[in-house]
């Protein structure tokens, strides 16, 4: 039914863009970047409610000056989990706002791990008028696995439900892509729910015959792609590859040298996963831009990939370009090289303005008392975490600098009075996950290095994708204590050492988000890392990487709270290679 309202805005609209009427405000003294034909031209920008009128030369009795700037589209980020940054929504949209943000496609699957279809609607409901455009992935693979326990879980009537808010876009990542491949019955069902909108995938090394069933299937995209081989083949099946560059896992410098005039409509840049620290010190996708343009991307190449190139694959038809009927999602920027934001307007609000965030909307939405209260864990004694010493290699998960796959190696143990230890001489660690939802008492206890730890432990409620409580230490005593500290704060990053918590950052919010402001949580990482630093760790973004350790659906080796896993094998195995029986017993716990 057509609503009275809707017409007189179209009406009057085509009034200010034919010159009969003025404009609510014109935009001056710019050089328009146009992403459709690649050229950029001085031309006025004429304003009309939320949405462009026109541009060339229009009047309005407020006026935008905008001399010796660059107007570009919004930046869209095509794929990201603001979990990671540990922020809610509205702390989230002030950080990145200034960095010239307007929109976000998110797939909430953490914490839909923890409490399920409830907290995509509350992440929904938290990200509602906001001066960034928040549109959601509905999260397809929740729980993650068949080798970890989450909180919550998404079934495909959920999905059916979820997919009626008109800012649900489609279906998140992919992630069994094992389960697209056997034609599970559930996972099919959960891709045909709404076939008229895009579906993400995930498989990273996929390839060959088995890549053809997983596009075959309707997987639209990629972001976890490894060699310029496999993503070539993706190409070519007709996937878009989104370029990451988050705070962990980063492809830009392997794919730059990809892009070229035949692929370029095909390619998206995204994020993935950002710690508020590298948004306030680097930027959001204008690091990405500025990343790209110094490599010797074309400046307007580079902004297509962060604007119509994301809109376009998601089909959200009025935003990505700067043209008559889009939304006004402008940004102002000093030039195409350093992409240094002058101002910003929104749905044609000037949000943001030389430093200063100038949205007159709410940016505060709240999260429902039963998401503060998540972290619930059976009793867990310094014995539990004891690994009885037995013949034979152990299997230590291998931390990979800058990536979220790990490896695997075969060696020899430390050992003590019958038990294993942790060897800080070698980097051999022990790494425990502890299932924190429903204190079943399910916990694992494995070997990993790759972060450097000399004494101590560090610890966090944020272990993708069930987000159980996941630890690393050197010390046992020094690992319990961070769990336990992590239970009293009901969520968050803690780093211990001589049995007492020497940092720690709450993350109240489903055991994943602060309800401080950015720069609080940021300054409290900081300490976080420097406190971890000071133990000896050496890995970037320790708590980032940890976060990563238990994630069963990437390559090669993860631990859980069911186990060691080997993702390539698809089963949980024994720590010790010629054993039997430790994994099976985990399992059952």
């Amino acid at each position: 039914m057509f609503e009275l309202s809707n017409v007189q805005e179209k009406a009057r609209l085509i009034a200010v863009a034919r010159g009969r009427e003025k404009a609510d405000a014109v935009i001056r003294g710019g050089r328009v970047v146009n992403v459709f034909t690649e050229e950029v031209y001085p031309a006025d920008i004429a304003l009309c409610g939320d949405r462009i009128a026109g541009i060339g030369s229009y009047e309005s009795d407020e006026v935008i000056d905008a001399s010796g700037l660059t107007l570009i589209p919004g930046l869209i980020d095509g794929h990201i989990h603001i979990e990671s940054s540990l922020l809610t929504p509205a702390e989230f949209a002030r950080a990145a706002l200034p960095f010239g943000t307007t929109s976000v496609v998110i797939d909430p699957h953490e914490i839909a791990n923890v409490v399920g279809a409830q907290g995509v609607r509350q992440m929904l409901a938290a990200s509602a008028v906001q001066p960034v455009t928040f549109y959601v992935m509905i999260p397809s693979c929740v729980p993650a696995s068949e080798f970890e326990t989450s909180g919550g879980a998404i079934t495909a009537a959920d999905i059916a439900s979820l997919a009626l808010d008109p800012r649900a876009l489609g279906l998140a990542e992919v992630m069994n892509y094992p389960g697209v491949l056997e034609a599970d019955p559930e996972t099919l069902l959960k891709i045909s729910i709404n076939p008229k909108k895009v579906t993400d995938g995930h498989a990273p090394g996929l390839t060959g015959r088995d890549l053809n069933a997983y596009v075959a299937a309707g997987m639209g995209s990629d972001h976890e792609t490894v060699t310029v081989e496999e993503a070539v083949e993706k190409l070519r099946a007709g996937m878009r590859l989104m370029i990451r560059e988050g705070s962990v896992a980063k492809n830009l410098d392997t794919f730059l040298p990809l892009v070229n005039r035949g692929n370029l409509d095909r390619l998206i840049f995204v994020t993935d996963d950002l710690l508020p620290s590298d948004i306030l010190e680097k930027g959001h996708l204008d690091h990405l831009l500025r990343r790209a343009v110094a490599y010797g991307i074309d400046p307007i190449w580079a902004v297509k990939m962060a604007t119509i190139n994301p809109a376009s694959y998601f089909d959200i038809r009025d935003i990505g370009a700067l043209a008559p009927g889009f939304k006004a999602d402008i940004v102002a920027v000093e030039n195409l090289r350093d992409f240094k934001t002058r101002f910003v307007i929104h749905n044609g609000e000037m949000v943001y303005r030389e430093g200063r965030i100038l949205a007159r909307k709410s940016m505060r939405r709240a999260f429902a008392n039963d998401l503060f209260h998540t972290v619930r864990i059976a009793p867990l004694r310094l014995e539990d975490i004891r690994i009885p010493a037995k013949h034979g290699l152990c299997r230590v998960i291998e931390a990979l600098p800058g990536r979220i796959v790990t490896d695997e190696l075969l060696v020899n143990p430390a050992t003590l009075l019958g038990w294993v230890v942790s060897d800080v001489h070698r980097d051999i660690l022990k790494i425990v996950s502890v299932e924190r939802h429903n204190a079943t008492g399910r916990f694992a206890v494995g070997l990993i290095t790759g972060f450097g730890l000399e004494r101590g432990a560090i610890a966090s409620s944020v272990a993708h994708d069930a987000h159980n409580i996941v630890a690393v230490g050197a010390d046992d005593e020094d690992i319990l204590t961070a769990i336990n500290e992590v239970v009293k704060m009901q969520g968050g990053l803690v780093v211990s050492a001589n049995g007492s918590v020497l940092e720690s950052l709450p993350l109240p919010v489903a055991g994943l988000l602060s309800t401080q402001s950015a720069r609080t949580v940021v300054a409290k990482l900081r300490k976080l890392e420097q406190a971890a630093a000071g133990l000896g760790v050496k890995i970037e973004r320790p708590f980032m990487a940890l976060s990563f350790m238990s994630l069963s659906v990437v390559p090669k080796l993860k631990l859980t709270d069911r186990g060691l896993v080997d993702v390539e094998a698809g089963e949980i195995v024994d720590l010790f290679e010629d054993a039997t029986g430790w994994a099976a017993s985990a399992a059952a716990r």
